[in-house]
């Protein structure tokens, strides 16, 4: 066991810390264990995710090509939170290929890309309502930034929501609270986009 502690920590992953895996997000190394699979054995990293009750075991070799890494560091927490405070930029591409798009960006387990998502699906109070796979892929985002920034800052969810939701709020598109600031807001957006 002594030689799999040695392989796990040459890779920089050390047992009982916090990473990033892309298809599930925030999670915590448990263990490295030995199994012997076909004949074989492998060195496997034992993730758990706890908010999801889920442990997934992660071949050590597979582990930098599958997308695994370590949180990000508190500089890139800073800029991911500035993201937020940006214009949503919206493709004008149908519903289901800047769904897929979303979706990869989710998955992709890059904060910066991530956050994108969450700023481009934020929904204000004065503005119109969601489709149900927007607001899908909406809060799969919100909560994948959120388990990183909690877990990178050392503070709670709910602690981690409030600071996106103050960048947020600091977007040009929120600054209007009346229906009416959001149309001309929305108008005033096309115009970007067509010049873009």
């Amino acid at each position: 066991m002594t030689t799999a502690k040695k392989s796990a920590h040459r890779l920089g992953f050390k047992t009982g810390e916090a990473i990033v895996y892309p298809a599930h997000g925030v999670g915590r190394i448990t263990n490295v264990e030995e199994q012997e699979i076909a004949g074989f054995k492998l060195e496997l990293f034992v993730v758990s995710f706890d908010k999801d009750k889920m442990v997934l075991r992660v071949p050590t070799a597979k582990a930098a090509s599958v997308g695994m890494r370590k949180l990000a560091e508190p500089a890139l927490v800073e800029k991911a939170l500035e993201v937020l405070t940006g214009r949503a930029r919206v493709k004008r591409t149908m519903w289901s290929r800047r769904a897929q798009e979303y979706e990869a960006k989710i998955n992709s387990g890059d904060l910066i890309a991530v956050t994108e998502v969450v700023r481009d699906l934020y929904r204000s109070d004065a503005q119109p309502e969601q489709s149900y796979s927007e607001r899908q892929l909406y809060e799969s985002a919100l909560d994948r930034v959120v388990r990183e920034i909690s877990a990178v800052n050392k503070i709670t969810d709910t602690e981690s929501l409030k600071l996106i939701e103050q960048s947020l709020a600091k977007s040009p598109r929120r600054a209007g609270k009346g229906e009416v600031d959001a149309e001309a807001e929305a108008e005033g957006e096309d115009v970007q986009e067509e010049a873009a």
